[in-house]
């Protein structure tokens, strides 16, 4: 069953493939495939939770010769996180995505993008990591360029150099790491990095991985490629990028950062926790200065990832639940808001500031749904995001930072400002009346595009409401991640010195 997130959106991409004159097909192909990756999906977690780790070898070679899929509790809830989302832009695509784009390998492309993403998110060997990446890359880079406008092939250049030089940076950490380890399957060389001879390298060796990964979760300074890419182009593909593909950024800096590179907590740590209240900052102000909504929501993506981070950074249980939380109730906020731009753009042409105006008045529905989810990225109590800021701030003040902790109150409150600007000027104020004619009161989105936002606002909803079974829940991921000894003994890594390794 381990191989089976991987292998139906590849199904059912290649499908698409074989169906690339059918943009109907297309679409049904998609839905189905995503809908019976989030049932495995939910199977996966059921299994986590009740048997704990689970791994898988691919070809019968053992570890840590072979390829290693393991799937502990933190992998399973981003793999069911990720397969909420992919089944709601999958609907949300059949009004979104006209047949003109379709025809350009939409379809497929997403089906592509997910199996990357769900490929990160469970495997247990560095290299194979490095190959998602990839994946997720090429299928991310002509999903941004798709229809081939200015504006999207300036902001997918942008996004595919940067993304480039992370690549480039990662294989070369991954070239240091096995000349000095000799295995690049995670729980081995976890398991042998504190006893190499030259540890002088171990050092550097994390701090490559930190850049490389930091490029990918859009950490400070090196977030600049993600407000110049994320708005250009349709925003059901903006949604998925700032729902999933950040979220393996941090992924892959909390795996690295909880299993392998740990022998300098109080450094790596330390410069996680100050990037993240760079992150938080400077993300917010450029949201603050935006007029325009998917430029607004693009650098709150960045602002955003900070929380994430000082839980990463602080290194406490309730840090890490809290960072865990952040990540689900961030993707499915995130991409919700970017959906709820889509329908805004597909009524009025435009989601500037200057030009919109009375969808309160218009689309009291419509402005509902924004207002919830506005309200839940605020960290607004009950909502998800509150209870998620709730928690790394306790973290926080458990273990005396007081100075992230006011970094990230002043955040909040900056966040709310830039929601409640998005809300007096797009939904509350009336439409300018140069701009009048852009605003149709009878206009009404697809039900297609509708009904998968009215799902991630309940999941939202829920998330606030049932909080505390889901602390539960991230805590015990938290607390996995904090003694990796019971994952290193799940892939049960052998020593093969024998065949000319390392031990």
């Amino acid at each position: 069953m381990l191989f089976l997130p991987i292998l139906i959106p590849f199904a059912a991409g290649i499908l698409g493939i074989f169906f690339w004159y059918k943009p109907n097909l297309q679409r049904w192909t998609t839905l189905i495939g995503m809908v019976a990756l989030l049932i495995v999906s939910v199977m996966i977690f059921n299994t986590v939770w009740a048997d704990g780790i689970q791994v898988a070898q691919g070809g019968s070679w053992v570890a840590p010769i072979g390829i290693s899929l393991v799937i502990d509790l933190l992998s399973a809830i981003l793999l069911l996180t990720a397969a909420i989302l992919g089944t709601a832009v999958a609907v949300y695509s059949f009004g979104a995505i006209g047949d003109q784009r379709a025809a350009y390998g939409y379809f497929p492309l997403l089906c592509f993008l997910l199996m990357g993403i769900c490929g990160a998110f469970i495997t247990g060997d560095m290299f194979n990591l490095y190959v998602w990446f990839e994946v997720m890359l090429i299928s991310s880079f002509v999903l941004l360029a798709l229809g081939g406008e200015r504006n999207q092939l300036e902001g997918a250049l942008k996004y595919m150099t940067i993304n480039l030089i992370a690549s480039m940076i990662f294989l070369i950490g991954l070239g240091i790491l096995y000349s000095v380890v000799g295995t690049l399957n995670m729980a081995d060389i976890a398991k042998s990095l504190p006893d190499v001879q030259n540890q002088g390298m171990v050092l550097p060796m994390a701090m490559l991985f930190m850049t490389a990964f930091g490029i990918k979760a859009a950490m400070f300074p090196l977030y600049f490629w993600l407000p110049a890419s994320y708005h250009t182009p349709p925003p059901v593909i903006s949604a998925i990028f700032a729902g999933l593909l950040t979220k393996v950024g941090i992924y892959t800096l909390t795996r690295a950062f909880t299993l392998m590179f740990i022998l300098h907590v109080e450094f790596t740590h330390t410069l996680l926790l100050v990037m993240s209240g760079f992150t938080m900052f400077f993300g917010v102000l450029g949201a603050v200065a935006q007029n325009e909504i998917r430029r607004i929501l693009s650098f709150h993506s960045i602002s955003q990832i900070g929380y994430m981070m000082m839980g990463l950074g602080l290194y406490s249980v309730m840090g890490l639940a809290g960072a865990i939380i952040y990540m689900v109730h961030h993707s499915l906020v995130k991409a919700n808001l970017f959906l709820i731009s889509g329908v805004i753009e597909h009524m009025t042409g435009t989601d500037s500031l200057k030009k919109i105006g009375g969808y309160y008045k218009n689309y009291p529905f419509l402005a509902i749904l924004f207002a919830l989810s506005a309200f839940a990225l605020a960290g607004i109590p009950p909502l998800s995001g509150f209870w998620a800021k709730f928690a790394v701030v306790r973290a926080g003040l458990e273990l005396e930072s007081l100075w992230i902790v006011g970094v990230a109150l002043v955040v909040g409150l900056l966040t709310t400002f830039s929601m409640t600007k998005i809300w007096a000027k797009g939904f509350w104020k009336p439409t300018p009346e140069k701009y009048a004619h852009l605003v149709d009161a009878s206009a009404r989105g697809p039900v297609s595009m509708i009904a998968p936002i009215i799902g991630l606002v309940v999941i939202t909803l829920a998330m606030g409401i049932f909080f505390e079974p889901i602390y539960t829940v991230a805590e015990v991921a938290a607390e996995q991640l904090l003694d990796p000894s019971a994952y290193i003994s799940a892939v049960n890594p052998q020593d093969f010195t024998a065949l000319g390794g390392h031990e």
